[in-house]
């Protein structure tokens, strides 16, 4: 067979085989990894939350926040795993759950400009500390 035949071979059968690879609908609104669906929903978005923070300027130093790469990617795992779980959360935190999820849409990109990340910040903070008290 030449290899022509081959590469218009692999072509033709390449879709049927990635097919079998994609994800089944029990997975399709799973953000995250390294964790279980029957996972607390209030221990993972805390922790997620925490694990942001060991990032994070204290609050109230919000203007000095640098926000490269690493932030920028543990800021994506807090929103990851908000969306994953954060429908579980009591209904108490719906409200800060949505601004979780507003705030850090923006914050989890590195195309935006830095004043908008400075407020969208603050309001992550607040946001932030009402589901780790909400979750005690």
């Amino acid at each position: 067979m030449t290899d022509v035949k081959r590469l218009a071979t692999a072509a033709l059968i390449l879709p049927f085989l990635l097919a079998g690879c994609q994800d089944d609908a029990s997975s399709a609104d799973r953000y995250s990894t390294g964790g279980d669906a029957t996972d607390s929903p209030c221990a993972r978005v805390v922790s997620s939350i925490g694990y942001a923070g060991l990032m994070l300027k204290p609050k109230g130093q919000e203007e000095a926040q640098n926000f490269e790469d690493a932030v920028i990617g543990r800021l994506s795992e807090v929103r990851g795993i908000t969306l994953q779980f954060g429908t579980r959360l009591p209904d108490s935190l719906r409200g800060a759950v949505e601004t979780i999820e507003e705030t850090t849409e923006g914050l989890s990109r590195n195309d935006v400009p830095r004043e908008r990340q400075v407020a969208l910040l603050k309001r992550y903070r607040g946001a932030a500390d009402q589901i780790v008290a909400g979750c005690e």
